[in-house]
């Protein structure tokens, strides 16, 4: 007989709880899992039956959606924020896999679209761009502290480009300041060409999933052309919870304050 099998699992970085019910509600299997994918495919393989799965929407939900997605018939990421159940009553990580398993056979679960195929790729790509951007814009920021501790104008963007650089580094005089300063123009030279580089791979590859090319140059910090992040005194955009590329920033840097970074 082909019964079908409800399993949640509670995923955390070391282990992952998981419990199995029965069509019935029954509870028939109960364990503590390493989170690694020999013992996780192992689990799942070890299971007879049509094996519906489910987890919440994290950290390792990406991951652990390639891995299991062509290996269950059904598999649900679901978004935590809608499991109120999960709330109530005790808590543990056992007992939280099982809510979980619940949820699942009454089909009360809120899904995390994640796509067709993975978009895994793309989300690596947008988190180095994303982190360059960063970098630029702390580079920036200590090249203007300089000028400013030295009481040297330098509002606007002309301190970064290369038309007035030598101006004001001769405000510095021969001194290790100027020295220090040469040095953060070398080091954002540096960065923004490794940011240029993160954006056309990011694109490349953005055009291969349909649903985030809009999406890539609307979340990702500094990818705007007009009125987007790379404006002066424009802020990164928040991304959507749902939003494939999303794993994206969510993980890394999409939740940071842009400031001031200047077009590539």
């Amino acid at each position: 007989m082909n019964s079908v099998r409800y399993v949640g699992l509670d995923v955390h970085r070391d282990t992952i709880s998981a419990a199995v019910l029965n069509e019935s509600g029954r509870m028939i299997q109960q364990s503590i899992l390493a989170t690694r994918a020999a013992a996780i495919l192992d689990f799942i393989g070890g299971m007879r039956g049509t094996l519906y799965v489910t987890f919440e929407e994290g950290t390792h939900s990406a991951w652990l959606y390639d891995l299991l997605v062509r290996r269950v018939a059904r598999l649900v990421v679901c978004n935590p924020r809608m499991n109120s159940l999960l709330k109530s009553g005790n808590k543990s990580d056992a007992i939280d896999a099982r809510k979980l398993a619940e949820l699942l056979r009454a089909d009360m679960l809120s899904p995390v679209y994640h796509g067709e195929k993975s978009a895994m790729e793309v989300q690596h790509l947008a988190r180095s761009y994303a982190l360059l951007t960063e970098d630029t814009t702390r580079v920036m920021a200590r090249i203007k502290a300089i000028f400013r501790g030295q009481a040297i104008s330098c509002a606007g963007q002309k301190l970064y480009g290369h038309k007035h650089r030598n101006e004001y580094l001769a405000q510095l005089g021969a001194c290790a300041l100027r020295r220090r300063a040469e040095l953060l123009y070398e080091e954002l030279e540096a960065v923004r060409q490794l940011r240029r580089q993160a954006k056309r791979e990011m694109i490349v590859e953005c055009r291969k999933y349909p649903e985030t090319k809009l999406l890539c140059f609307c979340s990702v910090p500094g990818s705007g052309s007009r009125g987007g992040a790379d404006r002066p005194g424009a802020d990164a955009a928040s991304v959507p919870h749902q939003a494939p590329v999303l794993g994206l920033l969510r993980a890394g840097a999409g939740d940071a304050r842009q400031r001031r970074i200047p077009r590539d």
